[in-house]
């Protein structure tokens, strides 16, 4: 996680920060009127950058999400929940680019996200798959402490509304855009200091690990626990939608975040291998 703090030393990661944002942004925007919940979320195709972002431009990226949503919010989403669409956002981008590089999937000369093989690929929808459900995990467990969405509405929404998008559009885009970025020599992982970089080794891989199972967790076990409440999966009216801060999804959900976040600490013990 040092990486996310010593990167802004680095002015191509702070220019990629400021490049990844306005994109995000840019494209977010124009679709604010295909409203799925009123004042939370949204039709987004633009979903399909963060996870691009995360694996081409590491942490830079994740800023770039998280701050690249919040200039979105300020066009129709912008209030309290917004704190929880920042943290998702970044996460929503920040989870692909650790689960690749600690899960221990690839060797150190197979890292780079090219998806020119199954396996790449396979791995793509993977990170895609955690990506989109730690965003949506964030969010709507922050939306449900503060009693505004329910936690099964606003979870299966975003997860899906992030995922789709992410493997439809991000699949071909990536084959697109790595061997340019590439060129460009703009990948993060040619930009951060060695010592910042990531390993498969020791401690981070059991951090990809905790990263993976606590995602799930807290995700899954937020929705059953959510319909054991009466909580409807889609969102049809907040009259319908069943209790609002219900203890046990609370506290599965938060258990969950928690993981995650103690899991992203846990992947700053890197040494370059």
């Amino acid at each position: 996680m040092k990486e996310i703090f010593t990167m802004w030393k680095k002015t191509k990661m702070v220019v990629l920060v400021a490049l990844s944002a306005g994109l995000y942004a840019a494209v977010l925007i124009p679709f604010k009127g295909f409203v799925l919940i009123p004042g939370i979320t949204e039709i987004r195709p633009a979903s399909a950058l963060p996870i691009l972002f995360g694996l081409l431009f590491g942490p830079a990226g994740a800023w770039g999400a998280a701050i690249g949503n919040l200039i979105g919010d300020f066009f129709g989403s912008l209030g309290i929940g917004s704190i929880f669409g920042f943290i998702g956002n970044f996460m929503f981008a920040y989870v692909p680019y650790k689960i690749w590089t600690n899960l221990g999937v690839f060797g150190a000369d197979e890292l780079e996200p090219d998806l020119k093989s199954g396996k790449k690929i396979m791995m793509f929808v993977l990170v895609s798959i955690l990506g989109a459900a730690a965003c949506a995990l964030v969010i709507a467990w922050g939306l449900e402490v503060l009693g505004m969405v329910p936690f099964a509405a606003l979870a299966s929404i975003i997860t899906l509304n992030n995922l789709i998008p992410s493997i439809v559009i991000g699949i071909p885009l990536g084959l697109i855009l790595f061997p340019r970025i590439k060129k460009w020599d703009l990948l993060w992982t040619d930009i951060v200091d060695q010592e910042d970089t990531l390993s498969s080794g020791g401690i981070s891989k059991v951090g990809g690990i905790l990263m993976t199972v606590s995602i799930l967790f807290g995700l899954i076990g937020g929705l059953l626990a959510a319909f054991g409440v009466g909580q409807a999966m889609f969102y049809s009216g907040f009259g319908a939608e069943g209790e609002v801060g219900s203890t046990g999804v609370l506290l599965i959900a938060g258990i969950g975040t928690a993981g995650l976040i103690i899991a992203s600490f846990l992947q700053s013990f890197n040494k370059a291998e």
